[in-house]
């Protein structure tokens, strides 16, 4: 296969969507029908004591909830797929924002019931602005929800963007018998789930008009079903690649995840229809996939994906040029040259080493602690610089040490290594070196970092919560004694050593933003700022 047909055949997108809308369970069936797994595990299952294989932390596991992206790959119709199965918890919406910076696509999942919910809306909000397309999946069809033409109302109307339904569920709401593919005029029924979703569902496919289903069917939903779709091809909007492309179309599928209604068409229909590796803007110039230089973004890292061994696994996304194990390339931000060994690919937390890989594969490698999120990596005659992640604004913070001092080694390492991943923000206050001043999008985060730094890293806690909620960035060349108003702020240091003023609430920020007229306070620090 030449180099262009690679890249051709990739697909690399991110599922997104509101908490416990089936983002993950949707990523288990895909793997399924993939044949990357042969028998999926309920991430709700108590009986059988089964997760999700894209759930890897044991907390994770614990509480049925992602709280990191997992990176996941294999291959399916003559396509590469690489899934990004990120968390749909707000408090982790950062690394879910990260992650989206590696993805060609999105899928968005919907809540047949509660439709368009809040974190949706955000993370929508962010794939617009990236310029990602959106492909719309309408989960839990196997439970009462709202009528399909009103979830399409209610898309266009929240989130501002037509959908053009690709298939259409046949029957009744909350029991539904099948769907009907628009693209190829084919009905395909259901038979009923007895495995609780962990094996393939069986179906029958065949024509709208032939007799066998109307009668199956009853003929009062095959009539409904007709008169839905004459009214869909008449009023509704037509498939047109180039709006998908271009942020103002969504395909949209009906399924259940659950119990793999619909799962296989939606897999090949979206496989049809997905975009392949675009380029990328970097600070120099357009990076096209097509290129031969290398070139690779970091978008996340992981420490300790395997506890006894404390590795830290960087995550990156080839953009250009095809990777070869072993090759050496340039760290942008460093200037070092690298030697990239044992380069692997994931299916959760199983692993395999990878030859080579091409633009739109995301790899992970072994690194000591040089490379961070939003490096980049590349070789060739073109230098190039991918633009920095946006830092989000902590809105909670806590003093954190370890409970006992003779694990002030591990207490340091763990939270530098949790810190590089991007769970949390650290900061520090000068002539205090026993503990570091923490802030989170999330209080969830918190919980996470103290589970964490218990379980990798054998420390246990003291987490005195700090009465702030505003963090504002400002210039090394600000003499912060002359800053009016700060006497009861705390004044810290980030990782890059930038002073940060931390304050109770906005009020309060506004007040000292009026105290000092010439001062700027920067909600986020400057980006390329070293």
């Amino acid at each position: 296969m030449t180099f262009l047909e690679e890249v051709e055949r990739r697909r690399t997108f991110a599922i997104i969507s509101h908490p416990d809308a089936g983002k993950t369970t949707l990523t288990e069936k895909l793997l399924l029908y993939g044949g990357a797994i042969h028998l999926a595990g309920s991430v709700k299952s108590r009986k059988t004591q089964k997760h999700a294989v894209s759930d890897w932390m044991e907390i994770e596991k614990q509480r049925g909830i992602s709280v990191t992206s997992s990176v996941l790959q294999f291959d399916y119709d003559g396509c590469r797929i690489n899934i990004l199965d990120t968390p749909g918890h707000q408090d982790f919406s950062e690394d879910t924002y990260r992650t989206l910076m590696a993805a060609d696509s999105a899928v968005m999942l919907i809540d047949i019931a509660k439709g368009v919910e809040a974190q949706t809306k955000k993370l929508f909000a962010v794939c617009k602005e990236r310029g990602i397309p959106i492909f719309t999946f309408a989960n839990k069809l196997d439970h009462y929800g709202k009528n399909p033409f009103d979830l399409i109302e209610e898309i266009e109307q929240v989130l501002g963007i037509r959908a053009v339904p690709m298939n259409w569920p046949i029957g009744i709401n909350g029991e539904y018998k099948g769907i009907y593919d628009r693209m190829h005029h084919t009905i395909e029924l259901f038979d009923k789930d007895e495995t609780h979703g962990q094996e393939k569902l069986a179906s029958t496919k065949g024509s709208v008009d032939d007799p066998m289903f109307k009668e199956i069917l009853g003929a009062d939903i095959h009539q409904a079903l007709i008169d839905d779709i004459e009214l869909l091809d008449v009023a509704g909007d037509q498939f047109d690649f180039d709006k998908v492309q271009a942020g103002e179309l969504t395909p949209m599928y009906f399924g259940s995840a659950m119990t793999n209604f619909g799962v296989k068409p939606f897999l090949e229909s979206f496989l049809e229809l997905a975009p392949s590796p675009a380029p990328r803007q970097a600070l120099e110039e357009v990076v096209y996939p097509t290129s031969e230089d290398f070139s690779a973004l970091v978008f996340k890292i992981q420490a300790n994906m395997n506890p006894n061994h404390h590795d830290r696994i960087v995550f990156m996304r080839i953009c250009s040029g095809k990777f070869e194990k072993g090759m050496t390339v340039l760290h942008r931000q460093s200037g070092k040259q690298l030697r990239l060994s044992q380069p692997q690919q994931f299916l959760a937390t199983e692993r395999t080493i990878v030859e080579d890989a091409f633009p739109g594969d995301i790899i992970g490698v072994f690194d000591a602690g040089v490379m961070g999120v939003g490096d980049t990596l590349c070789m060739g005659k073109h230098k190039v610089t991918f633009g920095d992640f946006p830092v989000f604004p902590p809105e909670f913070f806590a003093r954190i040490s370890p409970k006992d001092t003779m694990k002030r080694k591990q207490f340091i390492k763990g939270m530098m290594q949790l810190a590089q991943e991007g769970a949390v923000q650290i900061f520090e206050q000068p002539h205090s070196l026993d503990s570091y001043i923490v802030g989170a999008v999330g209080m969830l985060q918190f919980e996470v970092l103290e589970y964490r730094l218990k379980n990798e890293y054998g420390v246990d806690l003291l987490n005195h919560t700090l009465p702030y909620s505003v963090a504002r960035w400002v210039g090394d060349e600000v003499d912060i004694s002359s800053i009016k108003g700060l006497d009861a702020a705390m004044v810290v240091k980030d990782s890059r050593n930038r002073t940060v003023i931390l304050i109770s609430n906005e009020w309060q920020m506004n007040w000292v933003q009026e105290r000092n007229p010439d001062i700027t306070f920067l909600r986020t620090p400057k980006l390329h700022d070293n």
